[in-house]
């Protein structure tokens, strides 16, 4: 048995040669068993799409079927004949998209002229089999890279007739990461342009070509909306929340446990479920495995691995657009709180910063939220279901954290954020005062100020997730006669409580007295009651008043010489 571990491999042949392999060769059996004309398989990324599709590619193919057929030797297909029957049988195309990336819709274009040229380069010998000057001059164009908009979107669909029409039987497609260039378009600002073309490339691929024996795809989202899928009557999605082939991708526990048995780390579990474990597909307990893999490759060293294999993009977006409602909803995921919505896998991305559930899709279907309860809601015409979302492990709450700073961080600097901290725990008004003001230089003309509350609120929000493990953050909660704006309770001795009133002004004018205004408040509502009551015995009070780039920052007075000390 190999107990090397694959790291950046998505080769099946590779990996069953050379490295410990977890055997999802089930997800075969059970595909053939009962399949549809088109599959969607929808999962984070990162957690073997590509493997999978590299595993059915070299079971399906049939040159060297011989040979391949000994890649499955030992696994759980080998005992189902029904299965193997089907092994090496049927010509294949196997593309895929998850490179296919552009700043601009023509730099797309260029890219997919490319991508496309070199998948007509594998069948080359098909070229022989047109039967018509226009379909020798298409081949041509596109193996040339020279084909416009409209015969890319054929390509495809024309590949599979020229395929089927050479071996007499009808030809497999896979596709891995369909929708990675549709996200890119919508990152970079040409969705539109994109969504038209993809759903033109992918319905005269599947709908319309009586050439293609079934197709199988991967993706993180399903994208439905936009009719890319439309008139396909025999499409089965298999997601995170339902559909088949649950156990397909990511490792069970089941899985997880024979890992470390079989590579002598079985003291290493607990460690592994609290950083990777967490996430649930269909009620299944599931692991992430580039983590785990990485875990392993690293000597057992627990450290985020998956939140740094992309741009984070979308978490990014929910950051960038940060209302009231999302704010406190950050506010408890961070804490490990959950939250309820109502997911929506036909969304569209220009309805994201519209519909508060869509960023919520998104961020549970791209593994950065899981699933941990579901509630029927029916009346007399329909049932809807709502689902309570919470981050998973410490790998994703460490992201949560890092992309907040990030944001912040990119306009002051990491050493600033650090000083001003560092000020503010220390009971330094002056310093904190003057750090955040060099804060707010930094970021203030790139946001709305309009929305003052919500923005100042989402600045301190970023503060205070960095100091999630050292104390816990509350945020509009009861204490004495009102609801303090924000509050950080020490998790253990030798810290200091710090308890902050926020005011906003039009005028720096009105800043100082913005400053008495929340003082006053503070101590007339008494909210360090709180504080009180858990026995902490240093407190920390600032008043606080923000106008566009300034700020004033002054310690409560009176109470027992701005400190609570208790012997």
């Amino acid at each position: 048995m190999q107990t090397k571990i694959p790291v950046g491999s998505d080769d099946f042949k590779s990996i069953r040669e050379e490295y410990y392999f977890v055997d999802k060769s089930g997800f075969i059996s059970e595909f053939f068993h009962q399949h549809a004309s088109v599959t969607l398989l929808t999962r984070p990324r990162r957690f073997g799409k590509s493997l999978l599709m590299s595993m059915m590619w070299y079971f399906l193919k049939t040159e060297d079927a011989d040979e391949n057929r000994k890649l499955f030797e030992g696994l759980k297909v080998a005992e189902d004949p029904q299965a193997m029957a089907e092994q090496g049988r049927r010509p294949v195309v196997f593309l895929t998209l998850k490179d296919w990336m552009g700043l601009t819709w023509e730099s797309m274009q260029e890219t997919i002229r490319w991508r496309l040229a070199h998948l007509f380069g594998n069948f080359l010998f098909v070229r022989d089999d047109v039967v018509s000057e226009d379909e020798a001059e298409k081949f041509d164009l596109i193996y040339h890279r020279k084909a416009n908009g409209e015969v890319m979107e054929d390509a495809l669909a024309f590949l599979i007739r020229l395929l089927k029409r050479h071996t007499g039987i009808k030809p497999v497609l896979l596709i891995d990461e369909y929708d990675a260039p549709i996200q890119e378009a919508w990152s970079q600002g040409y969705y539109k342009d994109a969504i038209g073309f993809f759903r033109q490339f992918y319905t005269l691929a599947f709908k319309s070509n009586p050439s293609l024996g079934f197709a199988i795809l991967t993706g993180v989202l399903r994208v439905a909306k936009e009719s890319i899928f439309s008139g396909l009557n025999n499409l089965v999605v298999s997601s995170v929340l339902s559909g088949p082939y649950a156990d397909a991708c990511g490792y069970t526990r089941a899985e997880m446990e024979k890992m470390v048995r079989d590579l002598g780390k079985e003291d290493q579990l607990e460690v592994i479920q609290s950083w990777y474990d967490g996430y649930d597909f269909q009620g299944l307990e599931i692991y992430n495995p580039w983590s785990v893999n990485n875990f392993f490759f690293n000597k057992c060293e627990a450290r985020a691995y998956w939140v740094n294999t992309s741009s984070n993009s979308i978490l990014q977006t929910m950051l960038e657009r940060l209302t009231s409602k999302r704010e406190r909803d950050l506010e408890r995921l961070v804490a490990g709180g959950s939250i309820v919505m109502h997911p929506n896998e036909a969304f569209i991305y220009d309805d994201i910063e519209q519909h508060r559930d869509d960023i919520y899709t998104l961020l549970l279907f791209t593994g950065y939220l899981k699933c941990t309860g579901i509630e029927s809601i029916e009346d007399e015409d329909t049932e809807e279901q709502l689902y309570e979302l919470s981050i998973p492990n410490r790998e994703i709450r460490s992201v949560f954290r890092s992309e907040i700073l990030r944001r912040m961080s990119g306009f002051t600097g990491v050493s600033m954020l650090y000083t001003m901290m560092q000020a503010m725990m220390a009971g330094d008004a002056m310093e904190f005062n003057s750090s955040l003001r060099e804060v707010l230089r930094g970021m203030v003309s790139v946001h709305d100020t309009a929305h003052a509350e919500s923005f100042y609120h989402g600045l301190m929000l970023g503060l205070t997730v960095w100091l999630n493990k050292k104390f816990r953050i509350e945020s509009n909660q009861e204490s004495g006669y009102g609801r303090f704006d924000l509050a950080l309770f020490p998790k253990r001795e030798g810290l200091p409580g710090v308890l902050m009133e926020f005011k906003s002004v039009k005028d720096d004018a009105d800043l100082e007295k913005a400053v008495e205004a929340a003082k006053v408040q503070m101590k007339e509502k008494d909210y360090r009651a709180r504080f009180d009551v858990l026995g902490v015995k240093k407190l920390w009070s600032y008043a606080i008043a923000f106008c566009g780039k300034d700020v004033r920052v002054d310690m409560v007075d009176g109470w027992e010489n701005k400190t609570i000390v208790r012997e």
